[in-house]
């Protein structure tokens, strides 16, 4: 193995039911570089970091150190070898405090059993004081604010005496421009003591000013590799998404400034916990008949939009309006009384009773409409069911077997003939072809296309650029919390999306660079 590589791995694999998230990737770590790792949604990227910092293990595939081929049980063997990981998700524990999540797993001890806290706030103190981030070492990590959380993420693995690589999925994402600043500073002491970082980042303009070389995954495959001083935002963008076929277009020439609006948005905003805004003065509309696209990265905001809509974020502030009126939105039932369904991202967690049978769960929306007197009207339901059976084509020998007993595409035509039964003027349709196989993607879309064409209003959240380009007349872009741009008909391309899709995540510089 070359003296400069610190870690290969081979021909990685990865399969979850339904899905395969790596597909024979290569990939080498290189000593004191900022190893820069980018893709879309769903490239593989963070399942590659978990397989490589002992997270989950790879389905086939094979990983080197030193010319000695490794495999890591569990993120204890990972840091052995001296591998650590900034999650992009905080997995702190907000029950204890700052000392006791850094030292957690590598506690320090006096004699066997006593835990030496006098060292553990002494070190905590050091590390904090090097980040430039002081703070009380007593204090409970569910009383810091997020940025304040995320420093005593990087501050757990600052503690790795025997540190290797460092891998940073997202570490920037709660931090302030000051911050940032104070982290730049520390990657480049440890790159310069010969450590190498693995740096997973949205931000354009962070990679090219931290990044030494950068490797593109796309669809679960290697795409690229490059030395960032090479290569500039055009070329990263189109590694990114390639030239692919689309899914086919269908033509519907709707034009949408003619429809009458069905629903209106205005400045909504979203706090987040610790400061700042999950949403940030989001404003749009939606026309009769229009499937309007929301595209955008990981934590962009999409979902949030529909939670707010759908009255499941009541500390929302900003006007939403349907066919003119302001509403006050109080709950989620009131929204589907209103004539509002969503149809969730998780459908088996949130779109389906898992317990009951296909037709139970499709009636479950839509009780009332076969309830006479207290009495549920068994024949009314039936024939419901089996209509909507019939009409979404949902691939079923008998409604009363259990849901699981039906494959992803149909538990998934379930979830939306559920939501079509209450009779909605708009759905909110958030990942609706996520899990499924191609030949169920174009069913779903069938549907939705269908019921635009009977003036139903459609939004669809899609993290597949492909699918939102295909099926959507009008897409709007989000960027960490922001709007960041609006596309109609021709002007709905992977590139423009793409571009759209960071400008949130820059400063205005690096907004005019990518424009």
């Amino acid at each position: 193995m070359d003296s400069k590589v610190v870690l290969h791995a081979e021909a990685m694999n990865k399969i979850y039911p339904g899905t395969k998230a790596l597909d024979d990737v290569s990939y080498d770590v290189l000593k004191g570089r900022v190893n820069v790792l980018i893709g879309e949604n769903g490239a593989g990227k963070s399942t590659l970091m978990k397989l490589i910092a002992g997270i989950e293990q790879p389905t086939s595939g094979k990983m080197y150190m030193d010319d000695e081929e490794v495999s890591f049980k569990n993120t204890t063997d990972a840091r052995k070898r001296g591998i650590g990981i900034i999650h992009q998700e905080l997995s702190l524990f907000p029950n204890l405090n700052v000392y006791q999540n850094i030292f957690m797993g590598r506690e320090q001890t006096t004699g066997k059993f006593k835990l030496d806290n006098k060292k553990h706030v002494d070190e905590t103190n050091r590390v904090l004081k090097k980040l430039e981030h002081v703070m009380d070492p007593h204090t409970l990590a569910g009383d810091l604010r997020v940025g304040q959380q995320q420093m005593i993420e990087i501050a757990r693995n600052f503690l790795q005496d025997d540190l290797k690589i460092l891998i940073m999925d997202e570490p920037t994402s709660s931090l302030s421009e000051q911050e940032v600043e104070v982290l730049f500073k520390l990657m480049r002491e440890f790159t310069d003591a010969g450590i190498a970082i693995v740096y997973i980042s949205h931000r354009l303009e962070e990679i090219m000013r931290i990044g030494d070389n950068v490797t593109i995954l796309r669809d679960g495959k290697y795409v690229a590799q490059a030395e960032v001083k090479d290569v500039d935002v055009s070329w990263i963008v189109r590694q990114m998404v390639g030239s692919g076929k689309s899914y086919p277009k269908k033509n519907r020439a709707i034009d949408w400034k003619q429809q009458e609006k069905v629903l209106e948005v205005k400045d909504l905003c979203l706090p987040k916990s610790g400061g700042g805004y999950l949403l940030d003065h989001v404003s749009f509309d939606l026309r009769k008949g229009e499937i309007l696209g929301i595209y955008g990265l990981m934590g962009a905001g999409r979902t949030e939009v529909f939670e707010c809509i759908m009255g499941l974020r009541p500390e929302h502030t900003g006007e939403i309006y349907k066919d003119g009126r302001l509403m006050e939105i109080k709950s989620l039932r009131g929204q589907i009384d209103r004539g509002f369904v969503i149809v969730p991202e998780d459908r088996q967690a949130e779109g389906l009773v898992q317990t009951m049978s296909i037709g139970k769960n499709i009636a479950l929306s839509s009780m009332e409409k076969y309830t006479r007197g207290g009495f549920i009207q068994k024949q009314l339901e039936e024939e419901q069911v089996d209509r909507q059976i019939k009409d979404i084509t949902i691939k079923v020998t008998d409604k009363n077997l259990p849901i699981l007993s039906l494959s992803g595409g149909n538990q998934q035509k379930v979830v939306i003939g559920k939501g079509i039964l209450t009779q909605p003027d708009i759905m909110l349709l958030d990942e609706p072809s996520r899990g499924i196989d191609i030949g169920a993607k174009t069913e779903v879309f069938d549907i939705i296309n269908q019921y635009a064409e009977q003036g139903v209003s459609i939004m669809v959240i899609s993290s597949e650029l492909k699918e939102i380009v295909s099926i959507a007349d009008r897409v709007i872009v989000l960027s960490n919390g922001y709007k960041t741009g609006e596309f109609v008909h021709e002007e709905i391309t992977e590139d423009q999306l793409v571009l759209s899709s960071y400008k949130g995540h820059g400063t205005q510089k690096a907004e005019k660079e990518i424009e």
